[in-house]
């Protein structure tokens, strides 16, 4: 798979299962030459079990086996309200959305007794300085993206 490779953290670096910078997977910059051999060769052998796309993720029937989230006995669902978000997070969102329902990891349902809010937030990239008002220089961490997350705080106070 085509895939834009990001800068890492000094103690890692990639390493390719195929050719021309093919199947890449990060691994540990310590490692001798012999361990890093090794690893890889593991890492070849098992490369279907590793995922390079969302859609490679295979799930479970839910017709065979269905996960079941136990609630305490005092509690009662709850709806809390979506939040109003700007035109470009919104767009994110349905991208996302999209991208998972196309993989099969989720899918839509009509009602729910539960209904939990969704967050954009933003994904840190690196630093960069930049000057401001005053003409200071000041350190500023990049958005190299953003990051869909559901707000599951209200579920959670309620499970056993």
């Amino acid at each position: 798979p085509e895939v834009e490779l990001k800068e890492l953290p000094p103690h890692l670096e990639y390493a390719f299962l195929g050719d021309n910078k093919k199947w890449p997977v990060i691994i540990a910059k310590d490692l001798s030459s012999n361990e890093k051999t090794a690893l890889i060769n593991v890492l070849k052998t098992r490369k279907k079990a590793i995922s390079w796309k969302l859609t490679d993720i295979k799930g479970i029937d839910p017709e065979f086996c269905a996960h079941k989230i136990l609630l305490k006995e005092d509690y009662s669902p709850k709806v809390q309200s979506q939040r109003w978000v700007n035109p470009k997070i919104h767009d994110v969102i349905k991208k996302e959305v999209e991208k998972l329902l196309d993989a099969g990891l989720i899918y839509p349902i009509s009602e729910s007794p539960w209904v939990s809010p969704i967050h954009c937030v933003p994904k840190k990239g690196g630093m960069t300085v930049i000057k401001n008002d005053e003409n200071e220089l000041v350190p500023t961490r990049l958005v190299t993206g953003w990051r869909v997350c559901i707000d599951y705080r209200k579920l959670n106070e309620a499970t056993r």
